[in-house]
């Protein structure tokens, strides 16, 4: 739905040279215009207006001075800096740039009809006039000859394999007669056909076609051939076909002309010479002759160059320029260009720019040059309110389609409603006036505006034929006739409405480089002409002028990239420039936003740049638009973005537009390849977008979705939001989510607009306890975040609390259902409160007309819930007519339930609620009724509380009863005993009476105290106590627990001797002396304790030097393997050089944290308590040397060796003191050294084994040395799962406890 938009045009007729242009070609790599007459050939810069070089025809000989010759081709040939020219003649000469001389390099006898190169610029292929083809290669080497004439139809001749003949084949539309049609004589070509052969090559170079009149018929044929020369396909007996051709470059279909009886057309054939659609041109059937068709480079636009046939009074006839596009197989006619009747302003050349796909160069009889900038734009309303129709229109010839996008989406080439105007039309422009955008004016090719606004007249419901028109079509307010004078075509361009009054324009200036702007009003003495009122004079040429009708300002553009403020609310025009910025690159495409309250001009190149002033934002661009603050852009990626301009800067409207976006990214989504935005409708949801054949769609994109959401729930429009989250499936917890406070202060609000049971249902059964604008949909980053429920709360529970009493308090007949959603919503769902309320109904029914009845409302709470829950929770309440009525609504069979409901109602009610709730597996519930039943029930009670261990329940429910808690006790215990939890057996055993058990119990789990104490309460005989002391002091040396097994033997074994041997085991020195002289035993010093001594200083001596050797052949081995993963990374660097980011992460961090394959973890190892799971990870770890975790496992080690060595500082203490006291200085003088300087050396040791880079293996690898790749692979490296623990502790080195005072200063 896009038109073609004049950007500039330069005019010049500096250009003067005898005779008059007959061929024209475009240098590539200049600009400038070769141009070939019957007397020279003129290279000519249309910019400066200067000859570049010029050499004559006739003075070679190529042509006769008589001016009577003809160039029939001329062709620029960039690569050798000179252009090819043919004559009819015969001649074929080179124009040398330089040198200004011309080279004949061969010549035809009998003459040439037509020269044309291919695409490539490898082969040329020229007609001659004996009506043979000469095929030549870029040195003039001839290829081969052939005739044009050929009887046979080529190589691409149709197969027929006798199915039936074509009387008994079906023949579509034409119906049965078609069988009986006699083919008709082919009739010859007009009268004003030349004659002459036209040659087009498609664009790749490998096929090139020749329209040539048949000489047994008359008429034209389209034969195609291959670069060797061999015809391939002649085109059927077509009547009508006339000279033009043109094959389109980037597609399989020839272009020309065909006269029908009744109509003129553009055909098209396939390279098999079929035909393959057409196109109307709007002229009747004798009214006008096709000269020349033309594509352009990229295929985009057809050309078709006209000429009156009948000469008017004044012998004169009329020439026109038109410009064709197709799209959703309709063709439109964007431009029409009327060149008047004036011979010398007609014209005689026609090209298409060769580099720039929308440049056109016209040259007149006259010598003037005009180079058109044509540019594709879609004319959309710019309103911002919701008054504006969203209207887009689209030119076709003398129509206007305007599609209202606001009501309704038509496909193209339909459209909302027509605008018959009575010229072509060459620009459509909207009202920029707030309230009033929809209005339109359109600018014709006979230099008229005219005017249409809506219709004023009543709105008709329906028409004729029933149908109800969506929208009010425009219609003609007024015509105005432009006072300006027009040498040319389009002398006016970029026109903009102002106001209801006022109009701006662009012409031409004084000089090629300047540009004229002229405000155009009516005139006073005319009030249908419009007049210029201001005008100025522009330093520049204006390629493109856009207004912002809510700011009011206007900016303009030169062909430099160079933006101007335009001044236009005074008595004179004036610009300024834009804030010192330009675009880098002239823009197509241009529109006025306010970004973080700061007005930018964005632009869009035609090489998909897009700009912010002189920023470029990105650079893969297919278009863009502007609504109600939001940016959209659709990219060559198939991605449309919607980014919000108030919150985002330039820089950080660059950043979003570089990122991907993540994975709930509301900005982006996907659209189909080659899609570009329409428009977007204001204060709405909807982007319409046009795919690349031409048909339309329609996304709600996420990002406007979202926004306008926000603003109806800020404003309290509830039933908007609901209707639209519903359409578009926006999740309808966002209703809660964007602002809790808000919906709970309104939930009466909500409720009234909803006015809906089943929306209410709706909303109440999605509701989640996820935060979806913390999830699905993120809030922007400047808004607030409001309150969430106080901590405890559960969200769904608050609001359907909130909700329910809202609805309970308005009427709670009409909304029983909703009730009833909200009790069983909650998280634990309230099915009792709910079946409770149905009983309710049913037995109280309401009087109220329209309210719910029992059975409606059981029947919707057996929709909710599954009918076996639900009569399960019925049977919970107890009510066995609520159990009946669930029942009977189920599809359970009466046999089933019915004995079961008869023998619990014959039961006694507390024995009847616990079987029901056994049933039910409430067996806590069960145990509580079961209690209350009596002594006869006991039994039963204590086995229901075995089955399920109710043991502590139990207890509390018989506390007042001492020989029902005594017996629970005892059966607790014989519980605790199987679970290895002997020592709270003992405690329960004891707390009821039973010390014998609590004896055995405490004296299983080493509880020595409690069992001493349970001993003397039952009491023991001595002997027997001091047997169990001996017992219990054996279990307590097996632990180790040295000390107080020595007080048990001491103080009720009474045997001091063995207490005095523990301790010495033990190492208690000093203890064990306080018994030898507490109970005068001075020889056990001699016999046991000073050789006890001895060996104790030599077992800790060989431990800790069997330590550091241990310690110092790890650390080594350490440094080995650090120095060999560094060579590796080394090596890496010089295989896949600097980039590689596995040779940054090549490290000893890096091999901790992922290491290889035995860094992953599976899933029998991660379901493991935390204790097996450490220790797997540590079977993981091997010291065998060229393992893959070795340097892993010898930090480890080192680890274990410097924590173990740490806590002998209290052990060597208590040994110095000991050694000191007994006269043993000696060895305490050797041991205490030694201890030191293995504290010392391996404490040095803890920067050396335990890297910085270790611990802080989590800061992204960034610096000058960093590459993009390595910086990614350390981001990537911190989003991985954290290290588990094992990993952990091997990278924290252990803590030495330096403040623990060892030493004795005797021995310094």
């Amino acid at each position: 739905m896009r038109n073609l938009k004049l950007l500039k045009s330069l005019r010049s007729s500096e250009l003067h040279a005898p005779g008059s242009p007959q061929c024209l070609s475009v240098r590539s790599e200049t600009g400038a215009l070769l141009v070939a007459s019957q007397y020279s050939i003129t290279e000519y810069d249309p910019q400066t207006g200067q000859v570049v070089s010029e050499a004559s025809l006739t003075a070679g000989g190529f042509l006769p001075e008589d001016g009577s010759g003809t160039v029939v081709g001329l062709q620029d040939r960039a690569e050798l800096e000179v252009a090819c020219l043919s004559t009819a003649g015969g001649d074929v000469a080179l124009f040398n740039f330089n040198t200004c001389q011309l080279e004949c390099v061969g010549s035809v006898d009998s003459g040439l009809t037509s020269m044309s190169w291919s695409p490539d610029g490898e082969l040329v292929v020229l007609t001659t006039g004996q009506e043979t083809i000469i095929i030549m290669t870029q040195n003039f080497e001839p290829i081969t000859e052939v005739g044009i004439h050929q009887d046979d139809f080529g190589e691409g001749k149709f197969i027929t394999v006798g199915w039936g003949k074509k009387e008994t084949q079906f023949h579509g539309s034409e119906g049965k007669k078609a069988a009986q049609k006699k083919i008709q004589k082919v009739q010859p070509a007009a009268a004003w056909d030349d004659r002459a052969p036209r040659v087009t090559w498609r664009g790749d170079g490998h096929l090139f076609a020749v329209s040539a009149v048949c000489l047994q018929t008359g008429a034209r044929k389209v034969r195609v051939w291959n670069r060797e020369g061999v015809l391939q396909a002649t085109s059927e007996p077509t009547n009508g076909l006339e000279q033009a051709l043109c094959w389109k470059p980037s597609g399989s279909l020839i272009a020309s002309t065909q006269r029908h009886p009744n109509k003129h057309c553009v055909v098209f054939m396939e390279k098999n010479g079929l035909l393959h659609g057409d196109f109307t041109l709007p002229f009747s059937k004798d009214q006008a002759k096709v000269k020349d068709l033309l594509w352009n480079i990229d295929s985009t636009v057809l050309a078709v160059w006209l000429e009156d046939l009948a000469a008017g009074e004044d012998k004169q006839v009329n020439t026109y320029l038109q410009l064709w596009v197709v799209g959703n197989y309709h063709w439109y006619l964007k431009q029409s260009l009327d060149f008047g009747r004036d011979p010398q302003k007609a014209p005689v050349c026609v090209c298409w720019d060769p580099e720039r796909p929308l440049g056109l160069h016209v040259v007149t009889r006259g010598w003037t040059t005009v180079t058109y900038d044509w540019g594709w734009t879609t004319e959309r309303s710019p309103g911002t309110d919701a008054s504006d129709n969203a209207n887009v229109a689209v030119i076709d010839g003398d129509k206007i389609l305007v599609t209202n996008f606001r009501q309704c989406v038509v496909p193209p080439p339909m459209c909302s409603f027509e605008l018959q105007l009575t010229s072509p039309v060459n620009q459509v422009t909207f009202l920029c006036q707030p309230q009033r955008t929809n209005r339109l004016a359109a600018l014709t090719s006979d230099g008229r505006i005219s005017v249409y606004v809506q219709d004023s007249a009543g709105h008709v419901d329906k028409t004729s034929d029933g149908f109800r028109p969506m929208s009010r079509p425009l219609v003609l307010q007024k015509a105005f006739r432009v006072a300006v004078p027009q040498e040319e075509p389009l002398a006016l361009r970029q026109l903009l409405w102002l106001e209801d009054d006022l109009f701006l324009a662009v012409s031409a200036g004084l000089t090629p480089a300047s540009s004229t702007l002229m405000m155009l009003r009516p005139a006073h003495d005319a009030g249908d002409t419009l007049a210029v009122g201001r005008e100025m004079e522009v330093e520049g040429v204006v390629v493109s002028v856009v207004h912002c009708s809510r700011t009011g300002t206007a900016a303009l553009q030169l062909e430099d990239g160079k933006i101007q403020k335009l001044h236009w609310g005074g008595a004179e025009l004036s610009v300024e420039d834009w804030r010192d910025s330009s675009f880098r690159v002239p823009c197509v495409q241009m529109s006025l936003c306010s970004i973080s309250g700061e007005e930018h001009l964005l632009g869009l190149t035609d090489r998909s740049h897009l700009y912010a002033g002189d920023t470029q934002l990105a650079s893969n661009i297919s278009s863009f638009a502007v609504c109600n603050d939001f940016l959209l852009i659709t990219t060559h990626s198939h991605t449309i973005r919607c980014l919000q301009l108030t919150t985002l800067t330039v820089q950080g409207l660059q950043a979003a537009l570089a990122s991907d976006g993540g994975q709930n990214d509301e900005s982006l989504r996907r659209v189909e390849r080659g899609s570009r935005i329409v428009t977007v409708v204001p204060q709405d949801t909807r982007v319409i977008l046009q795919m690349p054949r031409g048909n339309l769609e329609t996304v709600h994109h996420r990002a406007l979705v979202l926004a306008q959401l926000r603003k109806w729930l800020d404003s309290l429009r509830f039933r908007d939001s609901f209707e639209c989250m519903r359409k578009l499936r926006i999740n309808l917890n966002f209703i809660y989510d964007h602002n809790p406070k808000v919906l709970l202060e309104n939930m009466q609000t909500f409720i009234t607009q909803l006015d809906s049971i089943s929306h209410i249902n709706l909303f109440l059964t999605e509701l989640k306890e996820e935060d979806t604008t913390s999830t699905m949909y993120p809030r922007p980053e400047d808004s607030s975040v409001h309150s969430r429920p106080a901590a405890g709360q559960k969200k769904v529970d608050v609001v359907c609390d909130a909700l329910r009493g809202a609805m309970e308090s308005m009427d709670p007949n009409k909304f029983f259902l909703s009730v009833l959603t909200a009790h069983v919503k909650k998280t634990l769902p309230e099915l009792e409160i709910a079946l409770q309320k149905v009983h309710e109904l049913r037995v109280n029914p309401p009087p109220a007309a329209g309210a719910v009845s029992a059975e409606e409302a059981l029947k919707y709470l057996l929709f909710l819930v599954n009918v076996n829950d639900l009569y399960e929770h019925s049977l919970g309440t107890y009510d066995f007519d609520l159990v009946l009525m669930v029942a009977e609504k189920s599809q359970k069979d009466p046999k089933e339930y019915l004995p079961f409901l008869n023998m619990l109602k014959s039961l006694e009610p507390n024995y009847q609620r616990y079987t029901i709730d056994k049933h039910l597996k409430r067996y806590r519930k069960a145990l509580h009724h079961l209690s209350k039943c009596g002594e006869e029930h006991f039994h039963e009670a204590l086995q229901l509380v075995k089955e399920q261990k109710l043991y502590s329940e139990a207890l509390r429910l018989y506390a007042a009863d001492a020989a029902k808690h005594k017996a629970l006790s005892c059966v607790y215990a014989e519980h605790l005993m199987e679970q290895q939890q002997a020592e709270q057996a003992g405690l329960l055993l004891w707390r009821c009476g039973e010390p014998v058990g609590a004896l055995q119990a405490f004296a299983s789990s080493s509880s020595w105290r409690n069992a001493i104490c349970t001993a003397q309460q039952i009491p023991l005989p001595p002997d027997q106590l001091a047997l169990l002391a001996r017992d219990l002091a054996e279990k307590l040396t097996e632990q180790r627990r040295y000390s107080e097994a020595a007080l048990l033997l001491d103080q009720y074994a009474k045997d001091c001797e063995e207490a005095i041997l523990a301790l010495i085991t033990g190492s208690v020195w000093e203890e064990a002396l306080r018994l030898i002289y507490m109970h005068n035993r001075q020889d056990i010093t001699e016999t046991n304790l000073r050789p006890a001594l001895l060996e104790a200083v030599s077992n800790q001596t060989a431990f800790l030097e069997a330590q550091v050797a241990t310690f110092t052949r790890h650390r080594t081995r350490l440094a080995v393997v650090r120095e060999q993963k560094e060579k590796a990374r080394l090596d890496m660097l010089d295989e896949d050089g600097p980039d590689c980011p596995e040779a940054e992460l090549y490290s000893e961090a890096s091999s901790v944290m992922t290491g290889s394959k035995y860094s992953q973890s599976n899933s029998r190892v991660s379901s493991r308590s935390s204790k097996n799971r450490r220790k797997a990870e540590r079977k993981k770890l091997s010291l065998k040397e060229g393992s893959p975790m070795e340097d892993r496992a010898l930090i480890y080690a080192l680890g274990e060796i410097i924590t173990t060595v740490d806590k002998m500082r209290e052990e060597v203490h208590g040994l110095l003191k000991a050694l000191v006291l007994f006269h043993f200085d000696k060895q305490a003088e050797k041991l205490q050294p030694a201890y030191e300087e293995a504290l010392q050396m391996m404490e040095a040791a803890l920067p050396e084994v335990w890297l910085d880079g270790a611990q802080n293996n989590q800061t992204p690898l960034t610096g000058p040395n960093s590459t993009a790749n390595s910086i990614m692979a350390s981001f990537q490296q911190q989003q991985r799962p954290a290290a588990s623990q094992p990993a952990a502790e091997v990278l924290m080195p252990p803590k030495m406890r330096n403040g623990v005072k060892w030493k004795l200063a005797i021995l310094m």
